[in-house]
């Protein structure tokens, strides 16, 4: 290098330092580009179990891969990550962190920051409760930012691969949560899940599953003759049957057959039946079906008894090389319960309406006949409703403002943008669609607007509307349907971590926003042709402390007339409200248990409740925290009650307890497809096996500390529930693996009762588990498929024997694959050459494949 250029590159590297010396200040749009797509931001676990109980230590690492500087001292650039739990304000390292609100955090510099130079890297370590033991614990788009500029996505984290942002959770340090009798749920390995698989599996490969429809129906009587489904068939009904009839010959069609209609009094040679015979002996919704080589009768208690003939015909179809055929034979059957629900939240993520209408199509294939639809959360507000653009407008969407007048401030991964993964909502016409498509289905929508708490999307959006009004100068109707108190001086943090998600219960027009909200529903309702008969208020998780400090809460305290005057009143006079005024709406109220209680132990009375029908969703089901009897305790005291216990019934937890599954998991650290087969509706202290810990339960008076009350009013028991919970599903994919299939388990349990319920018979048990899992992995996962829907798939175990390696799957007859080149190409297993390398393996259906194992087992 000679003497100028030498003088020119020193001049350079000056120029550079001053430049970066600048940023303290002012980055520019393209340094910050460049910084975030050159650096990274990681997350890693040191442990599950240091010397504090129910904590975990991690880090948070920020390795600068640029040519920028971060300048020492206090500046203007900010880095903002998603985090699950709270992390409380620390100082270190001349940076400090914050949490923000939800699940947001901030690491911004102070005066002691000493710089972060190019290939420099800054850990962060941190403590928080209580554990993280789970990729999908971890979510995506830390951003970095500076005043004035625009945010920018880490490149990392930009992704739903947590490998790109997650170092590895593999030692027993990092996946055992630290419990006081210690943690008694095994991390699954490839080996011990083909113990528990062998345990479950049939021996007999050669039984038929043909005839096995899911659910299960009350009696069958099919024979080996098959009848043939041709053209020379045509569809008859009676008049009111005619959309019955309609759907009946639109699947037919599906599936390559084309079948004419026919008036209620045609003749033909070879006739499908469709009618209705109220006098007929069976429950609500029940059915006969016989099918012979002349006629197929669908006659129903009911139309929707009809519509489940239709959908046993239809599971019973085959495909033979001459065709579409049916056994010969007769089912009578008709459902043990008539509340048979899945819960469906798409307001912490939005998915959209086409996954929607695919949840309405398999509810009503597997004759579930609830859509509980979660509308309105923290993280977002989901329904147009016209007069309120703000609801959805702000509330339905989430982005980086922190004055949050153009969005909501973001959340469970969404990242800086507008465009980011969970945004999005229902217009009126999609929701009247979806109204329209669940009725000609049989299945009810009950939307749920979440209140008092779970409400921070709303009163966002009402404060955004407030301030636009006010700046109209139009001062009166800005107040219209306020939700916060602007002078309430309230501390509280909900169970997500937010201090400002409870509407004010104590404003006239918290409940005037309710009356408009409630009648713009009606309205969509009537729209579609259809009445709205069940409003769920939500009521769950009211952060303690709400209302503490709020003068309009003091101001109705010294109202006598109310009959209140502590903060204790406020959840049961919010409720009594409600029950009012749905009960003028003529609506049955609905909501979460805990909304319509005192305390662990006591509900609010129900005489004092003006609603003639108000339905309870029992989910807190967490054995040794002593209210999981709360369900009986609310129907013997008069409410009726949908089971909805976490426990068993929550498809938002992971499928088994590996850190790769994804999911929550404060209630079990897995709930796998035979457990939710497994769940016992009429006995729910029977499902009472272990604590969340993975400790077997033995005697649960015992461990809960007193007696628990028996069912004395089993008639106010609905039904049951699936929910699914979406803070970690942010795809349409992502939101079915989760769903499918333990719906179709959920489903056997709500329609049909097994003998083993009542008898305690294991090996009856294990018997019918194994023919529904037959039926299930060699039909229905296939129809699922065939319906364009996403499912989990479980992964292999696998053992290393004398004669090589020896795989199994939780579901019989799931094809195995194998791979020695890194998951680059698949093929069946050599398993004698196996054992002299590494490789992967892998369950296959179809297209569908399961998460890959690595073997043998290494870090």
């Amino acid at each position: 290098m000679g003497r100028e250029d030498l003088r020119q590159y020193i001049f350079g590297l000056l120029a550079l330092s001053c430049q970066q010396l600048s940023a303290a200040t002012s980055f520019t749009q393209q340094q910050l580009a460049q910084f975030a797509s050159q650096s990274t931001l990681s997350f890693a676990v040191a442990q599950q179990q240091p010397t504090t109980p129910m904590q975990f230590n991690a880090a948070i690492t920020l390795h600068n891969g640029s040519k920028f500087a971060l300048p020492a001292g206090k500046s203007d650039w900010q880095v903002y990550f998603h985090l699950i739990r709270h992390i409380d304000t620390i100082e270190l390292h001349g940076v400090k962190i914050e949490h923000v609100q939800g699940d947001l955090h901030r690491i911004s510099p102070t005066e002691r920051f000493a710089g972060l130079t190019p290939a420099q890297q800054l850990s962060l370590p941190f403590s928080s409760a209580p554990w993280m033991v789970s990729y999908s614990d971890f979510m995506p788009r830390a951003f970095i930012t500076a005043k004035g500029l625009t945010p920018e996505i880490f490149a990392n984290t930009n992704t739903e691969d947590f490998s790109a942002f997650v170092q590895p959770l593999i030692s027993p340090a990092q996946l055992q949560r630290n419990f006081a009798e210690g943690e008694q749920v095994a991390v699954v390995t490839p080996s011990n899940r083909f113990k528990r698989n062998a345990s479950l599996l049939s021996d007999d490969t050669t039984s038929d599953s043909s005839a096995r429809i899911i659910p299960a129906p009350l009696h069958a009587e099919l024979l080996p003759q098959r009848v043939l489904l041709t053209t020379d068939w045509q569809i008859q009904f009676d008049d009111a049957l005619k959309p019955e009839a309609n759907y009946l010959q639109q699947q037919l069609q599906q599936q390559g057959i084309q079948l004419r209609l026919a008036s209620h009094d045609a003749s033909a040679k070879q006739l499908i039946r469709l009618s209705t015979t109220p006098e007929l002996e069976l429950a609500a919704e029940g059915y006969q079906l016989t099918i012979s080589e002349q006629q197929i009768s669908l006659n129903g208690k009911d139309s929707s008894g009809t519509f489940y003939a239709i959908q046993s015909l239809l599971a019973l179809l085959q495909n033979s090389s001459k065709g579409l055929t049916l056994p010969a034979g007769k089912i009578t059957d008709q459902p043990r319960a008539g509340w048979r629900g899945m819960h469906y939240d798409m307001a912490r993520n939005f998915h959209g309406k086409a996954v929607t209408l695919r949840l309405i199509d398999n509810m009503a294939r597997y004759k579930l006949n609830k859509l509980h639809l979660h509308l309105t959360e923290d993280e977002g507000w989901r329904l147009q409703i016209p007069g309120l653009p703000e609801l959805t407008d702000i509330g339905a969407t989430r982005c980086f403002d922190l004055s949050e007048q153009k969005c909501l401030l973001t959340q469970l991964g969404t990242g800086p943008d507008a465009t980011g993964s969970g945004n999005g909502y229902y217009t009126t016409a999609d929701f009247i669609e979806i109204l329209r498509y669940a009725t000609a289905r049989h299945i009810e929508v009950i939307p749920e607007i979440d209140l008092p708490g779970h409400a921070r999307a709303a009163i966002i959006a009402m404060k955004a509307r407030y301030n636009r009004l006010m700046a109209e100068g139009n001062a009166e109707e800005a107040t219209q349907y306020l939700l916060s108190d602007p002078d309430d001086t309230s501390v509280y943090l909900s169970v997500q971590n937010y201090n400002d998600n409870s509407a004010n219960v104590c404003l006239p027009s918290t409940y005037a926003f309710i009356e408009k909200v409630l009648s713009e529903l009606q309205k969509m309702y009537q729209q579609a042709d259809i009445k709205l008969s069940t409003f769920h208020m939500g009521g769950d998780e009211v952060a303690k402390g709400s209302w503490e400090g709020s003068p309009a809460c003091q101001q109705l305290f010294t109202q006598s007339s109310n009959n209140i005057s502590t903060v204790a009143d406020l959840k049961p006079y919010f409720v009594s409200r409600l029950a009012e005024l749905t009960q003028q709406h003529k609506l049955v109220l609905a909501g979460w248990e805990d909304g319509l209680m005192y305390d662990q132990q006591n509900t609010f009375e129900r005489k004092k409740l003006k609603n003639k029908q108000i339905i309870a969703n029992a989910w807190d089901n967490i054995w040794e925290w002593g209210v999981a009897d709360r369900a009986y305790r609310l129907a013997n005291n008069g409410y009726q009650v949908v089971l909805s216990p976490a426990t068993h019934l929550y498809f938002d937890h992971p499928h088994e307890a590996h850190p790769q599954e994804r999911g929550y998991y404060w209630a079990t650290r897995y709930a796998g497809i035979d457990k939710v087969f497994g769940f016992m509706p009429d006995n729910l202290y029977a499902n009472a096996d272990t604590t969340r810990s993975g400790t077997s339960i033995t005697d649960l008076p015992a461990l809960v500390g007193r007696a628990l009350p028996e069912l004395a009013q089993p008639e106010n028991i609905l039904g049951i529930q699936g929910q699914v919970w979406s803070e970690t599903i942010r795809t349409e994919q992502q939101l079915e693996q989760m769903i499918y299939p333990r719906m179709l388990a959920l489903a056997e349990r709500a329609w049909h009762k097994a003998a083993w319920e009542d008898t305690g018979d294991n090996a009856g048990k294990l018997r019918d588990w194994q023919s529904f899992a037959a039926r299930l992995s060699n039909v229905e996962l296939a129809r699922l498929n065939d319906a364009g829907s996403s499912f989990y798939l479980p992964p292999p175990g696998a053992q290393l024997g004398k004669a090589g390696w020896q795989f199994n799957t939780a579901l019989p007859h799931l094809t195995i694959e194998c791979s020695t080149d890194n998951g680059n190409s698949w093929h069946a297993c050599n398993t004698a050459k196996l054992a002299e390398q590494s490789f992967l393996a892998r369950s296959r259906q179809g297209n569908t494949v399961s998460r890959t194992v690595k073997l043998p087992l290494t870090p």
